[in-house]
């Protein structure tokens, strides 16, 4: 399989990567067991039809170790001087504390360590409470490590769009902010995009797929029973469809994306992610890969060669305007967190 040259985004001038990202929150254990051996073979195949690039944390369980692990297979197999075809971008969530030089390089180090790299490719930062202004003390140690070498480039994860003006009047340079984004959250349409576009920023979607909810596997059928939302990422986005209006609303939107999924020889989850990408500031979408115990290799390399014409976006558009408006319901990207 070869993905189109549309598929690579130029994140920055000495970073690309593809614009379908492959999130592994899925190993953390909130969705079920992963075999590492498993896990790791199932990376060479994501890797080898051309999704290189890895979105993880180091609180996805074992999900740093597995990227070291892949990363030395990938050396003996391949050679260690194909390592660069690789991409992967953690994240630190620090507790609020006292953000001191030692605290910042003993964090960053565990990373590298267990990733198995001089230098990580994009560190996304998290904080948990803007009433703290230490995540400013944070952000400029990790700069400063950036500067000297241990990071390539410097990101955020779920901030709003107030901060991310504060830390841009500090002199911190950040490449990008992953937040959630999908056609039941648009939050995102609403500051943080236009913001992002004029400074010079990157989106990175997460959510997209609703954890799966945002597929034919759903379409038509009945309000879930809380068993039913067997893994984290289900119980999380059915309370984000709940937000918007509900489940009725949510299966308009399936019925909808069906027939312009039909129209294109693609599936829901296809025009959902198409959506996403073409999307001012957005520079990739992370879906989430359960290593070893299923792969949607095939049909997220569809969304790539599918392209969104006018109709379908003129029928599209009525139907995501109605609802709730979630800047009110929730507040600004990543405040659910707060």
């Amino acid at each position: 399989m070869t993905l189109p040259a549309s598929s690579r985004f130029g994140f920055a001038p000495d970073l690309e990567i593809c614009r379908l990202l492959n999130g592994m929150w899925q190993v953390s254990g909130a969705h079920g067991r992963i075999d590492p051996a498993r896990a790791v073979e199932a990376m060479f195949a994501y890797h080898n039809a051309g999704f290189t690039s890895w979105d993880l944390a180091d609180h996805y369980g074992p999900a740093e170790d597995l990227i070291g692990e892949f990363r030395r297979r990938f050396a003996e197999r391949r050679g260690a001087e194909r390592l660069g075809e690789i991409q992967a971008f953690t994240k630190w969530v620090p507790h609020p504390g006292p953000m001191t030089r030692p605290a910042v390089e003993d964090a960053i180090g565990v990373s590298l360590k267990r990733m198995g790299v001089d230098r990580l490719d994009l560190l996304q930062f998290h904080w948990w409470d803007y009433g703290d202004r230490r995540y400013l003390d944070a952000l400029k140690q990790l700069a400063d490590l950036r500067d000297r070498g241990k990071i390539r480039h410097l990101a955020l994860t779920n901030f709003d769009t107030e901060r991310l003006a504060v830390i841009a009047e500090n002199g911190i340079r950040i490449v990008s902010n992953q937040v959630q984004y999908s056609l039941v959250d648009r939050r995102p349409e609403a500051r943080m995009a236009p913001w992002c576009a004029e400074h010079g920023v990157s989106l990175l979607a997460y959510g997209t797929l609703l954890g799966g909810l945002l597929s034919e596997a759903w379409l038509g059928r009945p309000e879930p029973l809380r068993a039913e939302l067997n893994t984290a990422s289900l119980q999380k986005y059915k309370r984000m469809i709940d937000a918007r209006g509900g489940w009725g609303l949510f299966q308009e939107l399936l019925t909808l994306l069906k027939l312009i999924a039909d129209k294109h020889g693609a599936s829901i989850a296809n025009i959902g992610t198409r959506y996403l990408l073409d999307r001012p500031a957005v520079a990739g979408v992370i879906i989430g890969a359960r290593l070893g115990v299923a792969e949607h290799i095939a049909d997220n390399s569809r969304t790539l060669d599918t392209a969104l014409d006018a109709d379908d976006l003129a029928a599209i558009e009525p139907v995501l305007n109605k609802g709730r408006d979630l800047m009110r319901v929730i507040g600004d990207c990543g405040d659910e967190y707060r």
